[in-house]
């Protein structure tokens, strides 16, 4: 079966091997589609990340139109994730059976679609949970299907870089949304910035329907062996999500998506609150502060390829680093947490506490490394299965423990607190435990160059 375009090597038959088929349309393809593949599901996590930190900044705004306390606000976050990890789990798995072009589409779609009723004035809060719920099942396959499409562009030497470059739409998703979308509720109201996401995802499928195809890597769906997978035998699932590799790359990227989940629905509150900013300050520091963590991913990104490339051990052993990370994340946390003045407490948002990010990277790649091409769609999608009850969890339980504050700075200070508490843990988990190339050797699984031709072992 041949995939979007009629890529070469997605076939079995023929009488040139389908490895070598592959090799040549990688060089075929060339780079200019593998990098126009990245920078179109670069906008699509920027979407993304936009639609999710719509609800945090249009917070403070909601709680008072719909008079509701902190706590039930953070159960209108948490609906998001009601269907989040059952729908990134299920429609991964689909990745076997269809193209990962069209669930993108169709994902797109669904998420764009879902913010609009949120324009009417009739809609209430019983509608918002509504959406965000289904917002939340268009969205849970987003991070692990784009992941499995292009990483059928690339080699894994090759895969840091690009894999980092889409995670960095988390962050512009923040950076772009938080000031332009806190323009949008100071002109318009609350209610048009869920209409102006809405119109953006319908303008990104578009644009999609037109220019995304699968890479000359992509496994091909239905069954059919070629292309990356077509020298990789597959092996048991369970072998793979009992791995050392994939529970710590969970535990990891648990902490490191709770942390971005709490700032995401937490952070304008706080700096409205507690430090008592007006919305259109929040807004900004928001947004500066997940430019720091795009480049703190991009710099990551840039440092992991270069030492892929260069085929040495590093000082650390592979996938200890991002538990270093996390550990130096927890600390800037409790420095946010507990510093008195603002020229202490403020820097720690520029960079510190985004280096529990880079984890949602290496725990991809990583999980990648570890599993046959053709069960990499299914295994990327338990991945944010797990970690995705960050998404869940966190909203209500720092919404609780505020709540449940003397006041709502000591209430704030005692969240932090326990998310650097799980960040530490999580960060000396991976520390001991990550160990791609460790795993993947017993598992049985080649490394994939960027010719696409596995290493003999």
């Amino acid at each position: 079966m041949s995939g979007a375009g009629g890529e070469p090597g997605r076939g079995a038959g023929g009488g040139e091997p389908a490895v070598a088929r592959s090799a040549a349309a990688v060089g075929t393809a060339g780079r200019h589609g593998a990098w126009g593949t990245t920078w179109l599901l670069l906008a699509f996590m920027l979407v993304n990340f936009a639609d999710k930190a719509v609800l945090g900044l249009a917070g403070p705004d909601i709680m008072r139109e719909f008079g509701i306390s902190r706590q039930e606000f953070g159960a209108a976050q948490a609906a998001f994730f009601a269907l989040f990890s059952v729908s990134a789990l299920v429609v991964s798995a689909l990745t076997r059976k269809v193209r990962t072009p069209v669930l993108l589409l169709g994902m797109a779609l669904l998420w764009s679609v879902a913010q609009l009723p949120m324009v009417w004035a009739a809609a209430g809060f019983g509608t918002l949970v509504l959406t965000r719920v289904l917002l939340g099942a268009a969205e849970g396959p987003a991070a692990p299907v784009a992941v499995h499409h292009l990483h059928g562009w690339f080699g894994q030497r090759d895969r840091n870089l690009p894999t980092a470059v889409l995670m960095v739409g988390a962050a512009a998703g923040v950076a772009v949304a938080a000031p332009a979308l806190s323009a949008v509720i100071s002109g318009w109201g609350w209610r048009w910035a869920f209409g102006t996401v809405g119109v953006i995802g319908l303008v990104w499928a578009a644009v999609w329907r037109r220019y995304g195809s699968e890479g000359p890597l992509a496994p091909p769906v239905g069954g059919a062996r070629g292309g990356e997978d077509a020298e990789v035998p597959e092996v048991p699932l369970r072998r793979v999500l009992l791995s050392g590799t994939f529970l710590t790359a969970c535990a990891g990227s648990f902490a490191a998506y709770w942390l971005m989940s709490s700032k995401l629905t937490w952070l304008p509150d706080y700096l409205e609150t507690v430090l008592g900013w007006d919305a259109h300050r929040a807004g900004l520091m928001v947004g500066a502060g997940a430019v720091a963590n795009g480049v703190v991913l991009l710099v990551h990104g840039v440092v992991a390829q270069r030492a892929a490339r260069r085929g040495r051990p590093g000082r650390l052993p592979a996938g200890a680093g991002a538990g270093v990370l996390l550990l130096l994340s927890a600390a800037a946390v409790t420095v946010f947490a507990t510093a008195g003045a603002d020229w202490l407490r403020v820097p720690m948002m520029f960079g510190p506490m985004a280096l529990a990010l880079p984890m949602m990277t290496v725990g991809q790649t990583a999980v990648a490394r570890i599993t046959p091409p053709a069960q990499r769609g299914v295994v990327l999608g338990a991945v944010v299965c797990v970690f995705a009850l960050g998404g869940v969890l966190a909203p209500l339980v720092l919404g609780g423990i505020v709540d449940a504050g003397a006041t709502a700075a000591r209430g704030y200070e005692n969240g932090w607190l326990f998310t650097a508490g799980l960040l530490a843990v999580a960060g000396a988990l991976t520390t001991l435990f990550l160990r791609p190339e460790r795993d993947a050797e017993r598992l049985g699984v080649p490394e994939t160059p960027p010719t696409g031709v596995p290493v003999a072992h």
